[in-house]
């Protein structure tokens, strides 16, 4: 067995009840709703990283940011022996009212973008069976149960692949 790492950034937004997030078409995540963001680009800030790939996968533009918090989680593929370690800084962030949602791009900074749209996704519907962990640890922080110690997922079914 192997462990991989993978480190991203990701924002948080909500509107009343709902969350934004993804409608993820790759990865171990393909299929679920997950959070906008990702890996950072050679040079990159935390939060150049943030403001890039909210735009690069919602089209909305950040006006501001707060709150940085890391977690991680340790995700095995179901019938994969390698395991991969993501850790993940997430920034609360509010979309900037005076520019235009932007259409987008099929093609982005670090290859094809891997999100089919964004969605609005009201936090009692988010379960297990149709989210990311990002976006199970973030129902985990409204409901006030947030853990610090790393989560596992040791058979984690990937959305597509024989459902």
């Amino acid at each position: 067995m192997e462990i991989k790492n993978h480190f991203g950034v990701y924002g948080v937004c909500f509107k009343e009840n709902e969350l934004l997030c993804i409608k993820k078409n790759a990865g171990p995540y393909r299929g679920r709703f997950d959070l906008p963001g990702g890996s950072q680009e050679i040079g990159e800030g935390l939060t150049e990283t943030l403001v890039r790939e909210v735009l690069e996968e919602t089209g909305f533009t950040i006006s501001s940011y707060s709150n940085p918090r890391v977690y991680d989680v340790f995700v095995r593929e179901e019938k994969m022996t390698d395991t991969v370690h993501h850790i993940m800084v997430f920034y609360d962030f509010e979309i900037d009212p005076r520019f235009k949602q932007k259409k987008l791009l099929s093609i982005v900074a670090d290859g094809a973008n891997d999100s089919d749209s964004e969605v609005w996704i009201n936090l009692d519907l988010i379960d297990s069976e149709n989210s990311s962990p990002l976006v199970l640890k973030i129902k985990e922080e409204w409901l006030g149960k947030a853990e610090l110690e790393k989560t596992s997922y040791n058979n984690w079914k990937v959305r597509g692949t024989s459902d």
